[in-house]
């Protein structure tokens, strides 16, 4: 039987989500640390985004190695959303980069399809998604039977971390997203491979074991 790692696991997530949030760590028991924050935890205090990424990296995921971003259908208009997405992809002087992966939730729209409309996740885990050795994947969530595939995700990622750079140079957020959520971020952002390419038509997930 072959032993997966226990990880420190950031767990980024929008607020209407939080049921999907607490059930995760449950079902997920001893098998991860919870490193996880509220919406209000995090206070912008007027400060450059820059600054903002740096203190959730250094103050709040502080010894995580694995961000997992729960994707409900509004996940993507978050800022804190981008924020705990950028932080966790930076290196610090007191701290690693993490390893990334995106768990679709029941909820989102395209749950029950075969792909999904990268324009419909956070556009910084949308990106991360992209290229042949991508350094995100997206799941779909698989409930109390998935614990364990769920733990082989989390620690594949954090070996991915040691590969390849993460993509980390698109545009900021600001303040939240507006807008219907089933429409999806209309930003041309350009993939970080294959000649910067916009993102465009939809993507498949990844293998669940």
């Amino acid at each position: 039987m072959v032993t997966v790692s226990r990880h420190r696991v950031f767990i980024s997530f929008h607020n209407a989500d939080e049921q999907y949030k607490n059930e995760f760590v449950a079902m997920m028991g001893d098998g991860i640390i919870d490193e996880s924050v509220s919406d209000d935890d995090i206070d912008d205090e007027n400060l450059k985004v820059t600054e903002i990424r740096r203190r959730i990296r250094d103050n709040f995921i502080r010894d995580a190695s694995v961000t997992v971003v729960l994707i409900g259908p509004c996940t993507w208009q978050r800022k804190h959303v981008d924020w705990e997405i950028g932080a966790s992809l930076r290196k610090t002087r007191r701290n690693s980069r993490c390893g990334l992966l995106g768990i679709l939730l029941p909820n989102h729209p395209d749950y029950r399809n075969r792909t999904y409309n990268p324009r419909l996740m956070p556009p910084r885990l949308a990106i991360n998604g992209e290229c042949d050795d991508p350094y995100a994947w997206i799941y779909k969530w698989p409930g109390q039977q998935g614990v364990a595939d769920i733990r082989k995700w989390i620690h594949k990622a954090f070996i991915r971390r040691g590969g390849a750079n993460p993509h980390n140079n698109s545009h900021q957020f600001r303040r939240n997203r507006g807008g219907n959520c089933r429409r999806g971020w209309q930003n041309s952002y350009k993939v970080p491979c294959k000649g910067g390419q916009l993102i465009t038509g939809r993507r498949p997930f990844a293998p669940r074991a």
